[in-house]
């Protein structure tokens, strides 16, 4: 295990970003030595090396990772204000740029450049997620056949929905699978391999809002395993708080199934059986999620210092932006499509 120092800078200091402070800031391997963001006050809160601007905070400081945790729009320029300033890791956050035209060049000049880029794709590292990994890895409930994940938000009701948090919601064009679906596809993938089909049908409720906030996606798998993913921001489920898993899981197999529930809970039930048991208790967890930022950024050290492998590299996360257009082509076009047709 590696005792090196790795330096941090942040641009962004909203909603989502303090996440990411958090998080570099309880790791002990890691330090936080700026932070950038238009509003300087929101940066000077996080950080006494401030800065409005993404370029005078690299020509002042050269960290060993860029986390950029702003919106989808500020991507291009800042990863490629940090190419310039010879940072040698960026993580960027999701939805990474706006098009895959824009994502795959992103991808090109860095890899040019010899410079590592990553998603900040923090969904897969949800402990419930990698204890359904770990329990399928080992056969407990056998081939699996089905998935389901029902994302039930509660907050995109009214004239008032997401203001209080990620006010850009509104005027997004794109906003169920764009924003947050893309968290799905890719989970979905880490769980059970690469997608083969996708069936679409998307709809928007809130009148209020320019993008979709509900539908249904169904991915054909492989292994033959059919992932659907049901969503709608409107309804809620049975949960202390609905941002704690975002909904709620069933994954089946011949020799049982396992379901994952509001409070972070998995449970097991054996084919055949009636009852279930716990594999995972609810616990206490910090930070967002099942304290899956930390899980995500401590995957991203652990890469750099220790050599292991990296998931979310940007390179490999081109397929999830791939698999997000085919979604809103079978949606607008009302058919099931390949994904590599003949």
């Amino acid at each position: 295990m590696s005792t090196q120092m790795l330096t941090v800078a942040c641009q962004g200091a909203g909603y989502f970003a303090r996440f990411h402070h958090d998080a570099w800031q309880r790791m002990e391997n890691v330090s936080l030595v700026a932070c950038c963001d238009t509003d300087l006050s929101r940066a000077q809160a996080v950080s006494s090396v401030a800065f409005e601007e993404l370029g005078a905070m690299l020509d002042a400081v050269t960290p060993d990772i860029l986390d950029i945790a702003t919106p989808p729009d500020t991507h291009v320029a800042s990863v490629r204000c940090a190419l310039d300033a010879g940072v040698s890791t960026i993580i960027c956050q999701k939805p990474f740029c706006e098009s895959l035209q824009d994502a795959t060049q992103l991808v090109e000049a860095a890899s040019a450049a010899g410079v590592t880029l990553i998603v900040h794709e923090n969904f897969r590292f949800q402990p419930w997620f990698r204890m359904m990994a770990a329990a399928m890895e080992a056969g407990e409930i056998g081939d699996v056949q089905q998935a389901c994940f029902r994302l039930r938000t509660g907050d995109g009701q009214g004239p008032d929905a997401y203001l209080e948090r990620q006010p850009y919601f509104q005027r997004m064009p794109r906003l169920l699978v764009h924003e947050t679906g893309i968290h799905y596809i890719d989970t979905f993938r880490y769980l059970f391999g690469e997608v083969h089909t996708v069936y679409a049908d998307l709809r928007r409720l809130n009148p209020v809002i320019a993008g979709e906030d509900a539908g249904h996606i169904l991915l054909g798998m492989d292994q033959g395993v059919q992932a659907l993913f049901d969503g709608n921001r409107h309804l809620d489920h049975a949960a202390e708080t609905t941002r704690l898993t975002f909904g709620e899981a069933l994954v089946e197999g011949t020799r049982g199934s396992l379901s994952l529930h509001g409070d972070g809970q998995v449970r097991k039930r054996s084919f055949g059986h009636s009852d279930d048991h716990v594999i995972m208790p609810t616990q206490p967890w910090a930070g967002f999620a099942g304290d899956s930022v930390y899980a995500f950024q401590q995957h991203v050290v652990s890469h750099l210092l220790n050599g292991t492998v990296l998931e979310t590299a940007a390179g490999d996360y081109l397929e999830n932006i791939r698999l997000e257009q085919l979604v809103y082509r079978s949606s607008a076009e009302g058919r099931r499509l390949a994904t590599h047709p003949d």
